[in-house]
């Protein structure tokens, strides 16, 4: 799989989207096409698949690799450089991944994830859709995953296979 992640804050996804000056820089190759676009309302982060030809290839299996983001004025190369530069974490663009309070989630949404053991909680995002909470794994699951599908099918959830990012669904009724 040739994808990665971006994490963006709402406010830097719309002052890109206004066409103001970015206050970060990607790098991202020519060729990148965005799959899917994700708000997680618990952690007020927009997330984006995004696949280029130009990224390493990882194994299906292993979890998707998340793409850097840096300051602008961090950041001074040229543009062969750019199409160059490795994935790597700056201090300043960890402020650039939203640190914003978190909303009140729904209290159906609330309980459902409390219905999950702490340690499978930090293997999963949960997000509120529509009628449904989506809970996705933030890592590859080995063993873990028949027990947190246990939890999900006695809250009348389900598995649902994706072509590029797979998740569970369950009804908030």
């Amino acid at each position: 799989m040739k994808i990665r992640i971006v994490k963006l804050t709402p406010e830097s996804l719309a002052g890109v989207l206004r066409g103001k000056p970015s206050t970060f820089t990607s790098h991202l190759p020519s060729d990148t096409e965005i799959l899917d676009v994700k708000m997680d309302l618990f952690t007020k982060q927009v997330t984006l698949v995004v696949w280029s030809d130009s990224f390493e290839d990882v194994a299906e299996a292993m979890p998707i690799p998340e793409f850097q983001i840096s300051k602008a004025n961090e950041v001074k190369s040229t543009p062969k450089q750019a199409a160059t530069i490795k994935s790597q974490v700056m201090p300043e663009a960890k402020s650039m991944v939203a640190k914003l309070p978190q909303p009140q989630p729904s209290r159906m949404a609330s309980k459902m994830e409390n219905e999950f053991s702490p340690e499978q909680r930090k293997l999963l995002s949960f997000t509120v859709k529509e009628d449904c909470v989506v809970a996705k794994p933030v890592v590859f699951l080995k063993a873990e995953w028949d027990d947190i599908n246990e939890v999900v099918r006695s809250l009348g959830g389900k598995w649902v296979k994706g072509d590029i990012i797979s998740y569970w669904e369950i009804p908030l009724l």
